[in-house]
């Protein structure tokens, strides 16, 4: 079967989180693992919640391959439909093409190569998991509480890598060494209830809510410099022919020389904290004024910056309001100095050819936070085609996800290759 045709059928396989429904895709995974006679097993951590792991070879090396099989809903709008897994134009077209069946396409693919092929020195194992798009909690979080020895390894391959970016007059990749930590809570503001046609007589929690929110989308939080991403910064400075020194108060000015929006989006929110306020609830009626309103606040947050640090700030700007922590999960990193880093990104470069590999972190989270909060080192890759069309990037989680089959074959061919060198090599 070629990559793509895998792929495609992942894609028509519907595992939208909420519901998950996830063992659906890792009993088709299970069908096509039996086939060549590959150990498999699915692991659920409840009805429909099915993670899949599969392995080859033998050896004290352990590597493991890790990608999720849950995807995000659809809305309205697409080109074509979301779940029909449609090869076209050297494109797979769907929902997960990008995020992230085509990476359980890729890592299923270079098993099943190497299962032919025999002889590897170490094991390699390959993890499909549920729940990534909801918090990992039924998938990578449930393996590790409770069948940690068959995920464990010396290191992680994952999802996380920024996709390739035009800087100067070549493309630059990326491999995530980190993640930031996501801190999800809760504003509440309170008042008192009269009629509409009144409204002196009442207190509109509504009101004072939106005074809060219109703060927090004028806040300006501290710059901060980790250093993997001054390396990064460095590196990406220098290809874009900028004179700057890299500090904390010429990084606006290094963002915009860069020239590129999403890029420079991407660059502003690994450098500080973001702070979006994404869901307001309040009100009862339209004639009533309201007594109470609500507002989900998204919050990222870099090394130092935990919850109290969070609450600090949000005091600071948002005055006596209360607040309701939803979610925290602190940063995680695996350093970039490492024999595993170091063959990561050299095993890369063979594929995507002499241009700059650099360190990375994600803005957002993935399931590599949990292996490393159990002392695994994890490395994210994503695209490795030279096609930077931003198009792409901007259909994760948005309208018409696609991955172009050319990426789907390096990435194969480069899991293929890596694990070789590390199991045989």
């Amino acid at each position: 079967m070629e990559v793509e045709k895998l792929l495609s059928d992942l894609i028509c396989i519907e595992s939208v989180n909420p519901p998950g429904n996830e063992t659906g895709v890792a009993s088709y995974l299970k069908g096509l693992f039996d086939s060549f006679g590959i150990k498999n097993e699915i692991i659920e951590s409840g009805p429909g919640r099915g993670s899949f792991i599969a392995e080859i070879g033998e050896g004290d090396r352990r590597l493991l391959y890790l990608s999720h099989t849950d995807v995000v809903p659809v809305s309205e709008g697409w080109d074509f439909p979301p779940f029909s897994g449609k090869i076209d134009k050297g494109f797979v077209c769907g929902r997960g093409a990008l995020d992230c069946k085509g990476l359980v396409a890729a890592e299923a693919q270079a098993l099943i190569n190497l299962a032919g092929n025999g002889n590897l020195g170490g094991k390699l194992i390959f993890a499909a998991t549920a729940d990534e798009e909801v918090g990992g909690t039924m998938g990578v979080k449930y393996l590790i509480d409770n069948f940690k020895d068959k995920i464990s390894a010396d290191f992680v391959i994952n999802e996380g890598g920024e996709e390739p970016v035009c800087v100067g007059d070549g493309v630059s990749h990326f491999i995530q060494v980190g993640e930031k930590g996501i801190c999800w809570l809760k504003l509440r503001t309170e008042g008192v209830s009269a009629h509409g046609s009144l409204p002196l007589l009442g207190d509109n929690a509504v009101t004072k809510m939106a005074a809060i929110l219109k703060t927090l989308g004028e806040y300006r939080p501290e710059t901060v410099l980790i250093p993997e991403v001054k390396v990064m910064l460095r590196e990406i400075t220098r290809l874009a022919g900028l004179k700057d020194r890299v500090t904390k108060s010429s990084i606006d000015r290094i963002i915009d020389g860069v020239g590129n929006k999403a890029f420079g989006a991407y660059l502003s929110a690994i450098t500080r904290m973001t702070v979006s306020p994404n869901m307001v609830c309040g009100g009862s009626k339209t004639n009533i004024i309201p007594d109470n309103c609500e507002a989900d606040i998204d919050i990222r947050v870099l090394p130092g910056q935990d919850e109290e640090y969070v609450k600090r700030e949000l005091v600071r700007m948002a005055g006596n309001v209360e607040i309701e922590i939803l979610r925290y999960r602190a940063p995680t990193f695996s350093t970039s100095q490492s024999d595993f880093y170091r063959l990561t990104s050299s095993t890369l470069k063979q594929f995507v050819g002499n241009v700059p590999v650099l360190p990375s972190i994600s803005s957002g989270g993935t399931d590599s936070g949990f292996l490393r909060d159990a002392g695994i080192p994890c490395y994210g890759i994503s695209m490795m085609t030279l096609d930077t069309d931003t198009s792409l990037a901007q259909s994760v989680h948005g309208k018409n996800e696609r991955l172009d089959v050319a990426s789907l074959r390096v990435k194969t061919n480069f899991l293929v290759d890596l694990a070789r060198k590390y199991l045989v090599g």
